[in-house]
């Protein structure tokens, strides 16, 4: 029996937070599922009779092992400086709290400087070897695979090497419980036997690989001109996109709306590869970083001596664009005469470069942008009214990202792959509650925004290690981010602050509890239309309470 004497698994649990009112359960940074073990069991049963025993195995086996990674990181945190046994028993006392089964400790020998490990462990009440016994009756061969899987993927992560551990004994097969064995792959003899489990499956592998084919080819034949600089597939987004690959057959000239960082120079680049024009120039000029006394000489050219330090002719925007698109970025801030040449210029289709007499043909698609309201703008005599009617042909809306954050995991993804590359740093993606963060966040800054935030977590998070909320949201932008961490109860803790601001500032009113409180039912009662079920909902009590609370204070 076991000698070794595990630590007191208190901090474990605490990590375990239950947040019913969003559907969440968290294990420290990951979501986690409350399944039931009849419902896993019918799983297995439906892979082994599917695809067979071997395929089953290996997806169950590669299932298990990134489990145990995940673990792997809870245990660096939880006890990153605790002794190096008490660290590394995370594992098995998270297994038991995730109810695999008990775990009892035989030997455990290893060595961080070395990287040598030798362990040894007995299971008892496994789950896995339950659920099969109940499905085939007992067998020849050990069947906890997704279990011995999640026993090399975690100890493997926190070695920093490949431990391979295999199942010697199994209640499976009549044993009184399950045995284990784990140590680095090469001193098994038999590992070329064993680590094929852990590798993708060559059948498994192909026929995702089908599947991500057809899917293209889905997406193709419903987006055919779908380019890699836009991301996402939710309504308001598509809705933009069709707009778009509608307008790139044609010559019409496109306004873009939306609000700052919704990404529309991509809308506009991608504007331009999808059209005839896409081997010709795209020009992007942002109209608002331009000195007013440019603006004409920077889009139209300029002619040598037409103003003191003009000493050579040169070409305007427009003329470098021919051919092609010119994306006018933050139109509205072009001044009054500025726009009266630009409206010429899309009647006519002829520029004239300042301090010259003579005008020259130019083909030139215009996409424009903005994020303000140029209509309010021309109320107010700052924009042309015939040129926002020019302008104004063919508007399409880019929707803010906090309307479309069913797109930020497939944005996250990209732009991380991104970072890491261009900072040459290998990151294991972001936590579940990292992005349950950044779904969450309002986005003044959209897209540009969640680039800005993801870069940082690229660079502030340690290599391999997956980006944390800490990583995302610190210094002048930590506040906003603070409402999405979770309290001991599994809260959020925006609530919680609130709370105490709410009652300090009732404690500074000067106001009794009691004329707070018939305010407070009062206002429930109006925001939900006198139905007392609906106010009771909003106040977190029951129509009874409510009543009982309303008659006491009309009494």
């Amino acid at each position: 029996m076991s000698t070794i004497q595990y630590p007191e698994s208190a901090d474990l649990r605490s990590l375990l937070r239950f947040a019913p009112e969003d559907g969440h359960i968290w294990l420290g940074e990951h979501r986690m599922l409350l399944l039931h073990a009849g419902a896993m069991s019918e799983l297995r049963k439906e892979l082994i009779t599917s695809v067979g025993q071997q395929q089953a195995r290996r997806i169950l086996t590669r299932m298990g092992f990134a489990s145990g990674m995940r673990d792997a990181e809870l245990a660096r945190k939880a006890r990153g400086t605790s002794e190096p046994s008490d660290a590394f028993v995370v594992g098995p006392q998270l297994h038991m709290l995730e109810g695999c089964a008990k775990v009892l400790p035989i030997r455990l020998e290893f060595s961080y400087a070395d990287r040598a490990f030798d362990g040894e462990f007995l299971w008892e009440n496994a789950w896995e070897a339950e659920a099969h016994v109940q499905a085939f009756g007992e067998v020849e061969h050990p069947v906890c695979w997704m279990m011995i899987g999640y026993a090399s993927g975690y100890t493997s992560a926190f070695m920093g090497r490949f431990i391979l551990f295999k199942e010697v004994e199994c209640a499976a097969t009549g044993c009184e419980h399950c045995r284990i064995i784990g140590k680095p792959a090469e001193d098994w003899p038999d590992a070329d036997e064993l680590t094929p489990y852990y590798e993708a499956d060559s059948i498994v592998g192909r026929l995702l690989e089908l599947r991500d084919e057809i899917e293209a080819m889905r997406t193709t034949i419903a987006c055919p001109h779908r380019t890699a600089n836009l991301i996402g597939n939710s309504s308001a987004f598509l809705h933009a996109y069709d707009l778009i690959s509608r307008a790139a057959s044609t010559n019409v000239s496109v306004l873009l709306l939306g609000e700052t960082g919704v990404g529309k120079e991509r809308f506009a680049r991608t504007l331009h590869e999808l059209s005839a024009r896409k081997e010709q120039p795209f020009i992007a000029v942002n109209c608002a970083a331009l000195p007013g006394e440019l603006i004409e000489s920077e889009l139209f050219g300029v002619e040598r001596g037409a103003f003191t330090g003009a000493h050579t002719s040169r070409a305007g925007k427009f003329e470098r664009a021919h051919g092609g698109t010119l994306f006018l970025d933050e139109v509205g801030e072009l001044p009054l005469a500025a726009q009266a040449k630009l409206l010429r210029v899309l009647q006519e289709g002829e520029i004239e470069r300042l301090g010259d007499e003579r005008t020259r043909k130019v083909n030139v698609r215009l996409v424009a942008a903005t994020n303000v309201d140029l209509q309010k703008a021309v109320s107010d005599g700052l924009f042309r009214r015939d040129l926002f009617y020019r302008l104004n042909v063919y508007p399409v809306t880019i929707p803010p990202l906090r309307n479309r954050t069913g797109d930020i995991p497939a944005l996250v993804d990209a732009m991380i792959r991104r970072f890491a590359t261009l900072h040459g740093k290998r990151v294991a993606g972001v936590s579940d509650k990292a992005m349950h963060a950044l779904k969450l966040h309002s986005w003044p800054g959209n897209v540009r925004e969640l680039e800005n935030v993801l870069e940082r977590g690229v660079i502030l998070v340690p290599p391999n290690r997956p980006i944390e909320i800490e990583h995302l949201f610190i210094g002048s932008v930590s506040e906003p981010s603070q409402q999405h961490l979770l309290g001991e109860g599994g809260e959020l803790e925006c609530a919680q602050r609130a709370g105490r601001d709410l009652a300090l500032a009732v404690l500074d009113s000067g106001r009794s509890l009691d004329e707070f409180e018939q305010d407070l039912l009062r206002s429930a009662v109006e925001r939900a239309d006198g139905n007392l079920a609906a106010a009771a909902r909003l106040l977190g009590m029951t129509r009874p309470q409510l009543h009982y609370r309303l008659k006491k204070q009309a009494d």
